[in-house]
């Protein structure tokens, strides 16, 4: 089984990003599932969202403590939260930034991964400028990096399940796929 932990902060879109991440590995024959954990509703409070894919169905109902992989969709919440916590050796660390990857001084047993998903969901419009929605961007860049999806079945799950502006998330999609440095 693979588990993805997203780190955001209300309104990033934390949620629907884990939710269209599940469809696209859904569309490609795996059995999926998403959930969201957050204590406050409110934007910009931290939200934790995951992700769980598999061959076989899953069964498990628990938050995910020992991720494969961590998406982080506001990077000041690297120094608000420890957001490594549990996180496998080898995993992928997909930062929202426009900073190198080498530049997070992470432990050297994980690998970091960066794209400016502000900067391309401000260029999209998706979002106001000060608050951009960055989450269908960084779902390009989470397919590149890791393998374990399609670029095509994310821009076909973000057609589904972004409501508003679909060709701008699926151009958004498509550029942090470009565009991710690791």
């Amino acid at each position: 089984m693979i588990e993805i932990r997203i780190h955001g902060r209300g309104g990033q879109g934390a949620v629907v990003a884990s939710k269209v991440l599940a469809t696209a590995v859904f569309r490609e024959g795996k059995y999926v599932q998403s959930f969201p954990s957050f204590g406050v509703e409110r934007r910009g409070a931290p939200v934790t969202a995951f992700t769980r894919i598999d061959d076989t169905p899953i069964r498990l109902r628990c938050q995910i403590y020992e991720p494969d992989h961590l998406v982080v969709l506001d990077p000041t919440l690297i120094v608000a939260v420890d957001v490594t916590t549990g996180l496998k050796p080898g995993g992928w660390i997909i930062i929202n930034s426009s900073r190198p990857p080498a530049s997070f001084n992470l432990p050297e047993r994980f690998r970091v991964a960066t794209v400016d998903a502000n900067a391309i969901a401000i260029r999209h419009r998706l979002g106001p400028a000060n608050a951009p929605i960055v989450n269908t961007a960084i779902l390009g860049a989470f397919a590149r990096i890791t393998g374990l999806v399609g670029i095509e079945a994310i821009r076909e799950a973000v057609r589904e399940g972004v409501p508003a502006k679909q060709d701008d998330n699926v151009a958004a999609t498509q550029e942090a796929y470009d565009e991710v440095q690791a």
